[in-house]
C-alpha cells in the first residue's frame, strides 16, 4: 500500500501507540463492568476510543488521497525544548526537589513560570500578555483547586506561606 498522508499516518500510529499503552495499563486495575465500574474502566475504554481513532486516521492516510501528500516537515526544535522545560519547571516549582534542597515554590509561582517559559516557544511573544494570561490561569487554578475542590497542596512560596 502506498501512504497518501504522511502525517495522517504517523499521527494515526501515535494515536494506536498511546491508545494501546492506556488500555495495557488500565488492566493493572480492577475494570469492572458497566453496571459496577472499577477504576481501570475509564482508562480502559479511553484507550480503546483512542486505538480505534487512531486505526481511522491510519487508514485514510492509506486510502484517501490528500493534495500535495501532506509531507511531514522538520521538527520544531525550539517550541519542543520550551514546552517540555515548562513543564519540568511547574513540576519542580509546584512540589519542590528535596533531593538537593530546593522547597516547593507554590502553584502561583509554578503557573507563572509555566506560562512564560512555554509562551517562549512563540515567535515575537509579548510580555503583556504573557502576564495577564499567567493571571488569569493562577487566579482561575486557585478559584477551581483550592477554593472549590479543597485540594491540599502549597499554594505561595514557603518563604510568604510560613
Amino acid at each position: 500500500m502506498n501512504i497518501k498522508s504522511q502525517k495522517d499516518f504517523f499521527s494515526g500510529l501515535m494515536f494506536m501507540g498511546v491508545g494501546v499503552a492506556f488500555a495495557w495499563g488500565a488492566t493493572t486495575y480492577n475494570v469492572g463492568e458497566g453496571a459496577r465500574m472499577g477504576p481501570g474502566y475509564f482508562p480502559l475504554m479511553l484507550g480503546i476510543l483512542m486505538a480505534v481513532l487512531g486505526a481511522a486516521i491510519t487508514f485514510k492516510a492509506l486510502v484517501v488521497e490528500a493534495e500535495g501528500g501532506d509531507k511531514i516537515g522538520k521538527w520544531a526544535w525550539k517550541p519542543l525544548f520550551y514546552i517540555i522545560l515548562a513543564n519540568l519547571a511547574f513540576g519542580v516549582l509546584l512540589a519542590g526537589l528535596p533531593s538537593i534542597g530546593l522547597p516547593a515554590m507554590g502553584m502561583i509561582v509554578a503557573i507563572y513560570a509555566l506560562t512564560f517559559i512555554s509562551s517562549m516557544a512563540e515567535a515575537g511573544w509579548k510580555f503583556k500578555a504573557t502576564f495577564i494570561l499567567a493571571t488569569v490561569l493562577a487566579a482561575g487554578s486557585y478559584v477551581a483547586f483550592v477554593i472549590l475542590l479543597k485540594l491540599q497542596f502549597p499554594v505561595w512560596p514557603f518563604f510568604i506561606a510560613g
